[in-house]
């Protein structure tokens, strides 16, 4: 490694100890840090993954669950991103099987609860109760037992 490689690797190494980063995020990282070279970020991101600052299933884990108790994502939504980011599909599945199912339901519950609060009255709230879920990343057999 040259010295330009050595000084992105402790930039890197550094953002990446205080929060978890995808492989894609890094290379991207890497190559605009060096310019645009793609086989140098290449070995910076293989020493980064080799030290463990860089898991995808450590940050895909991570990601599911801040997505789903946080922000109130479903399974879906949380699988397309995760896509998105380029992880793979493996590594996403066993990232949603950390999910608490239960939890999960309880967040849909609520999150329907509120959003019929603004819906009283509206002839379609069901319609826009459904909409709203699905574009939360819950899938409508989930959905149904709340209507």
């Amino acid at each position: 490694m040259d010295e330009a490689q050595k000084k992105v690797l402790g930039k890197l190494q550094a953002q990446c100890s205080r929060r978890e980063y995808c492989s894609a995020d890094v290379r991207a990282k890497a190559i605009k840090a060096l310019d645009g070279d793609a086989q140098r970020a290449a070995e910076v991101l293989e020493s980064l993954v080799a030290d463990r600052y860089v898991d995808d299933l450590r940050y895909a884990a991570a990601f599911a669950r801040d997505k789903a108790h946080l922000g109130g994502w479903g399974p879906v939504k949380i699988r397309y991103a995760l896509s998105g980011k380029g992880i793979g599909r493996d590594v996403i599945e066993s990232a949603l099987s950390e999910i608490d199912q239960d939890a999960s339901a309880g967040k849909l519950q609520s999150l329907l609860a509120a959003k019929a609060r603004t819906l009283e009255g509206d002839p379609q709230a069901r319609l826009k109760l459904i909409r709203f879920a699905l574009s939360r990343g819950y899938e409508y057999s989930e959905i149904q037992p709340y209507l």
